[in-house]
């Protein structure tokens, strides 16, 4: 597909601004994506023309506002290849996904059971799980990485074993830039009888996502980092798990029939999504969908890569910078994560942020990561399809700039 880059990045106005006297140099997608005009477009239509509770009303507002979401399930179940729209289930993100399993299926978890994660989660697939452990006297254990700093397998097939009960693996890191072997981990976690559970979020807007294909038991990610809006987000779970799990919360629409001491659950996805869901955030990512698809995938991760192939040799030819990750440009996503010799990465980032630039700098929610690294925070710069080249080229004027401001050596 021979797609014309510069009309995709004018679809989103917020990049059309000027920062600090500068044209903005978006780079802090790996937080938060920005959003077309389409996604825009289609949340002001629906409390404009179609705003009403869906499931529960005979009238036309509510039947269309029903029509419109319950589409989206669909829109969701065929992006990433779920077998049926029942596994499905819309939520507020990806951290309320990951908590939705660890509460549900985390009360078959027994004491003397292990739960494995990786040393490069984010908290949000770390801390529910580290909870379930000390709740229910389970053992927690991490996979460790390799020097080039990705997931070391070898100690994976050291770490899972008949004991375990839960892998807990990221897709893709929000630190290292890695695309994690999923398929490889899951397969041995499988053999072992353990369930996978997969954060998706740095993944799904970025790469092709089959979760047959991966044969992942649970996968999780926000709409928000994929061109929806914030508070929406999606768990698949395979038919037989979910039906198996326990509810998530209480209230209405999760119900089949209450009485005054007890209460049946609706079928799925249903008895997973208690009270009144966020509507407009749901048909905003089935928007962001469709943006996905007419570009297609396969199409925005060569983009990405082509991207990323022009700015990582740059950074690791910088004697000035350390650069976190494997130092492969082939196991780079777009997530890249340095520090500028002994400067703080705040001082990084507002120096950054004054020639338009925005990236993030801190512990990006993976403290235990960067303990394992000996460092306290980073900066990180993470791409998104609509950067261009001009982006990159700007972003290293800038870093030459932060240099000069604070006389670092090696300029």
């Amino acid at each position: 597909m021979d797609t014309d880059w510069e009309q995709v990045r004018s679809d989103f106005p917020v990049l059309q601004q000027v920062v600090n006297e500068e044209s903005l140099v978006y780079l802090d997608n790996a937080a938060t994506s920005q959003k077309p005009m389409t996604v825009l477009q289609s949340i002001n239509q629906f409390y404009l023309h179609d705003n009403a509770n869906v499931h529960r009303g005979i009238h036309t507002l509510a039947q269309r506002a029903t029509e419109q979401y319950e589409a989206v399930r669909d829109q969701v179940r065929q992006f990433i290849n779920a077998t049926t729209a029942n596994e499905i289930i819309f939520t507020k993100g990806t951290t309320d996904s990951l908590n939705l399993v660890a509460s549900t299926y985390g009360q078959f978890i027994q004491a003397g059971d292990e739960i494995i994660l990786t040393i490069m989660e984010h908290h949000s697939n770390l801390i529910a799980w580290q909870q379930l452990a000390l709740q229910k006297h389970a053992t927690l254990k991490y996979i460790n990485l390799t020097k080039e700093q990705d997931l070391d397998l070898k100690d994976a097939a050291q770490k899972i074993t008949d004991k375990t009960k839960i892998v807990a693996i990221a897709h893709a890191s929000n630190v290292l830039g890695v695309v994690n072997p999923i398929k490889t981990i899951t397969k041995l976690a499988h053999q072992h009888g353990a369930v996978v559970v997969c954060d998706g979020a740095q993944a799904v807007a970025h790469l092709p996502v089959d979760v047959q294909d991966l044969d992942v038991d649970f996968y999780a990610f926000s709409g928000h980092k994929m061109l929806a809006p914030t508070g929406i987000g999606v768990l698949y779970g395979k038919q037989a798990l979910l039906k198996k799990m326990p509810p998530y919360q209480y209230g209405g629409e999760m119900i089949s029939v209450v009485n005054q001491y007890d209460s049946t659950w609706a079928e799925l996805p249903y008895k997973f999504e208690a009270g009144t869901p966020n509507i407009a955030g749901v048909i905003g990512l089935g928007k962001a969908i469709d943006y996905l698809n007419h570009i297609e995938m396969t199409n925005i991760w060569r983009h990405e890569q082509e991207l990323v192939q022009y700015i990582f040799p740059k950074l690791l030819a910088d004697p000035t910078l350390t650069i976190y990750g494997p130092p492969s440009v082939t196991k780079h996503t777009g997530v890249i994560a340095f520090n500028l010799h002994s400067l703080h990465p705040h001082d990084v980032a507002t120096a950054l942020d004054q020639d338009g630039v925005a990236v993030r700098a801190g512990h990006h929610c993976a403290q235990p990561l960067m303990n394992a690294l000996d460092l306290k925070a980073t900066v990180r710069m993470s791409l998104s399809f609509y950067n261009n080249w001009a982006d990159l080229d700007n972003f290293l004027a800038a870093l030459k700039d932060t240099k000069e401001f604070f006389n670092h050596e090696l300029i």
